[in-house]
Parts: structure tokens; sequence; C-alpha cells
């Protein structure tokens, strides 16, 4: 049966039907297109692109054009599932009506279904306006990459009781603010739980244990394609970089030695018409 395109109520929907919701990230149209044909609900364009496609060493310098160029190529291939953009660093930070022009953006220019900004008390203003311009977001807390630094690097957040409340209070803010769902990052299970169980909005996992609404993970992390670290809530469901990488050295070693192209890789001409072009370059040689 065709499946049609996911809402933003049927997401919010889920909780209330005890339904979990699968998100994957995605980068390009070939992701994009991929995850939709495995039937997520939903694919995150990520600033986590930074890491896993640009090279760089944290999400920080991403940009806005380099979210919106990544949007395009997955809502392209994203017929079905959501698709959310991050709004990248320093993209929402120095004031509310910045925010609410690069949520539009994201939506305008790169297509994408909702947007998700990183923060809880400190930017729950910031979502509700762009809510209240008609744009949905979704919420992050727990461990917010983009500013890892600040929390002592990517580590487990929520430790102990004071920290635990506050990540409860970031989400009860987010969900007072609008937001249709909110992703919690590297969190003890049991306060994944308490989280979801304190909000009436869906509460997205990764690394948050399996008693929320959904999860999340890194796509490249998943199929082993990204080696640089494999963080501990990632379970891999299959190592396809080794295997990219001995088919990349196969095709190395066909072309040194001849194998590649072979016939059938390759164009015919009729014999006829090589003998015509040598005669004809013989021909321009000697007048030459």
């Amino acid at each position: 049966m065709k499946r049609s395109k996911i809402t933003i109520r049927e997401i919010r929907d889920a909780k209330t039907e005890s339904r979990k919701l699968v998100m994957v990230t995605a980068y390009d149209y070939a992701f994009g297109l991929m995850a939709d044909e495995a039937g997520v609900d939903m694919a995150l364009v990520g600033d986590s692109l930074g890491m896993v496609v640009m090279g760089l060493e944290n999400t920080v310098a991403v940009t806005m054009d380099d979210m919106i160029h990544h949007i395009r190529a997955v809502v392209q291939g994203c017929r079905n599932a959501l698709v959310v953009g991050d709004m990248p660093f320093m993209s929402y930070n120095i004031s509310i009506e910045q925010a609410v022009e690069n949520a539009g953006r994201l939506i305008k220019e790169g297509g994408c279904d909702a947007v998700k900004l990183e923060g809880g008390v400190d930017f729950a203003d910031t979502a509700a306006r762009i809510v209240r311009a008609g744009i949905p977001v979704r919420g992050h807390i727990g461990l917010t990459p983009q500013t890892a630094t600040s929390l002592g690097g990517f580590k487990m957040q929520g430790k102990d009781a004071e920290a635990a409340r506050a990540i409860i209070d970031d989400a009860r803010a987010l969900e007072a603010a609008g937001v249709f769902s909110m992703v919690i990052e590297a969190v003890p299970a049991p306060l994944g739980k308490l989280v979801a169980e304190t909000v009436s909005v869906p509460v997205i996992g990764i690394g948050a244990g399996p008693d929320v609404d959904g999860q999340v993970l890194v796509t490249h992390d998943m199929v082993g394609l990204f080696d640089r670290f494999v963080p501990k809530f990632v379970k891999q469901y299959a190592k396809i970089r080794p295997t990219i990488i001995e088919a990349i050295k196969a095709y190395g070693d066909d072309v040194k030695t001849g194998a590649f192209p072979a016939a059938e890789h390759s164009f015919s001409m009729p014999e006829e018409t090589v003998a015509v072009l040598k005669k004809n370059l013989g021909d321009e040689n000697e007048a030459e």
C-alpha cells in the first residue's frame, strides 16, 4: 500500500497511540531515499553532517547555507517521511527575530517540514515565537552537541538529582512553548522515561534508554560508515565501510591490470567505420 506524507499531527498522535517513532539522519538524496524506502517516520538533516560528511571536528562551524544545501537534497528523496532540519549554531542564538528568520529560510529555501533547535528553558521563548510564526519546532535537550564544550564534552547529562531536574524543567518549558516533539540525548534511562512520562509531546531518545516515545540514530554510525568514534548508545546494524573500501581497491586493481573496463562495459563501433576513420587519419598524416 502506498504511503502518504507523514504529518505533524501523526507524529504527535503516535504518543497517545503508544506507537514508537523511528527517526534516522540523512544528509543527501541517496540516504533520504533509502530512509524513506525503509519506512522511517522522520528523517533528520542534522548539523552532525559537519562531522560525518564535512569532516569537521564538531558541529559548530556548520552554516545556514550548509544546512539548506543538504536539506534540499534529502527532501528530494523523502516523499513520505517527515523531514526535520537542524538550526545550526548561532542561527538562533543572537535574537528571536534572527531565529524566526532563519527557521523560515530552512522551510522556504530548504523545503523541510519542521526545524530543530537545541536548548530548553533558555530557548523556550525562541521556540514559542517560531511556532507562532507557523513553523513546527522540535526541541533538543540533555546533551546538546552545539554547546557540548560548556557541558564538559560529549558526556552523559543529568547524572544527579539537580541536573536531572533541570532537564525535566527544560522539557516542560519546551512543551509549553508549543514544540511538537523533542529529542533527549545522552541521559540515564530512568531520566529518559521520566521525561517521556512528564510531557504530552513525543520524546525521541538518542542514548536515553528504551522507555521514550521513539529513537533516532545517525545513519552513518548505525551502518558502520563513520568510524572516527562510535558512541556507547549506537547499535551497528551493518559495517559497510570495509566493504566499500574493498570494492574501491578491487576497482583500482582492475584498472591497473586492464581487467576493467571489459567488453561488456564498453561501447562498440562497426569495423567498417573504424576502417574509414583509420584511412582518413592516414590521408591527413600524409598530407601534412
